[in-house]
Formats: structure tokens, C-alpha cells, sequence
């Protein structure tokens, strides 16, 4: 088994170290947002020139967590963010996969979905910043790690006024510029 790192580990690497502030130029490799679907970037409207380049998306997918979750929290708050943004935001699911066998699978994400943490000051100026540039984002409140169901979490936010939000994690989707400004302050998740 071969244990070099690819080029794209190097590019995720680079672009972790960067974090999410930090602009890689149009001629540079940027990792994280490339996709392995080429034949998406027509289709899509995404920057690849041939089969050959890597897919550079204009667009992001952010999670941004409360630092002090628990490791479990941490992956159930992702999974849940991450589910709104395929329904209200179609264009971000690919096609679906299949295997040698022509087994099919359902379809994911076109793109990665770079995961970030911040202090829980850093998480309420990031929501701000998505409510005022009017991003499409998904919300997790403390609340919800008490309730157990679609209904009684709706409700749970329901009950609390937008300032008052107790967020332990925000999904974030946009233009990689407005995405990046949301979230100012953030730093990739370890």
C-alpha cells in the first residue's frame, strides 16, 4: 500500500494551515474545494477546462462548530446542519453513484464541506454575518440535543428569539468570498 501523500492531501494540508481567510489564487491548487467529479464542472457551471484539470468551485460548504461540543456531538450537530442545506439548496447534491457491479448509491454532495470551530462568541458573529448577507444556513441550538424528533426541535427554535439562539453550530452555504467573511474568526476543525 502505497503511503505518500497525493497531491490533493498536500493541497488540504496547505489549505487547513491557511484557514479559511486566507485567498488561494485562480492559477493554485486549492484542495478542499476541489471535487472528483469532472463532468459535474459542465454541467454546473464550475471552473475545470478539461477532464484532466481539478473542478475549482466558486461556491462553499461550511459547518462551523462550538469548540467545547463533545466528539459525539460534534459529528451528530454536522450531520444534522448538513442534511437542510441538500433540501433547500439542491444544486449542491451530485448524481448518483454506482459501482463496478451497477450497484447503486444514493447521490452526495458535489463538493467537500469543510468543517470549522470557533468560541461561541465567534459562532454568534458568524450567524450574524449569514442572517445580514442573507446565505442559505441551518441552525443548532443547545435545545436540541434534548428533544428527539423534527417536530419538537422546530419547536425548540421556535421558542427563542434569533438573539437569543444558544448555537452550537451553524452550516453555512454561498460564494466563497461571502462564506469566507461569515466566517472571520473561525479556524479549521483539528
Amino acid at each position: 500500500m502505497n503511503t505518500e501523500p497525493t497531491e490533493r492531501d498536500q493541497a488540504t494540508e496547505r489549505d487547513q494551515a491557511t484557514g479559511p481567510d486566507q485567498a488561494t489564487g485562480p492559477d493554485q491548487a486549492s484542495g478542499p474545494d476541489q471535487a472528483i467529479g469532472p463532468d459535474q464542472a459542465s454541467e454546473r457551471g464550475d471552473r475545470a477546462t478539461d477532464a484532466t484539470q481539478p473542478i475549482r468551485f466558486d461556491t462553499k460548504i461550511a459547518v462551523l462548530l462550538r469548540e467545547d461540543l463533545e466528539p459525539w456531538q460534534r459529528l451528530n450537530v454536522t450531520a444534522f446542519l448538513v442534511s437542510g442545506l441538500g433540501t433547500a439548496v439542491p444544486e449542491v447534491v451530485g448524481e448518483p453513484y454506482e459501482d463496478a457491479d451497477e450497484v447503486s448509491y444514493l447521490p452526495m454532495f458535489r463538493q467537500p464541506v469543510l468543517v470549522f470551530e470557533g468560541t461561541k462568541e465567534t459562532l454568534t458573529r458568524a450567524h450574524a454575518r449569514t442572517l445580514t448577507r442573507a446565505l442559505p444556513r441551518a441552525v443548532f441550538t443547545s435545545d436540541l440535543f434534548t428533544t428527539g424528533n423534527d417536530r419538537d426541535n422546530r419547536a425548540a427554535v421556535r421558542a427563542v428569539p434569533t438573539a437569543e439562539l444558544d448555537l452550537v453550530g451553524l452550516a453555512v452555504y454561498g460564494p466563497k468570498n461571502a462564506v469566507d467573511k461569515v466566517l472571520k474568526g473561525a479556524r479549521m476543525h483539528p
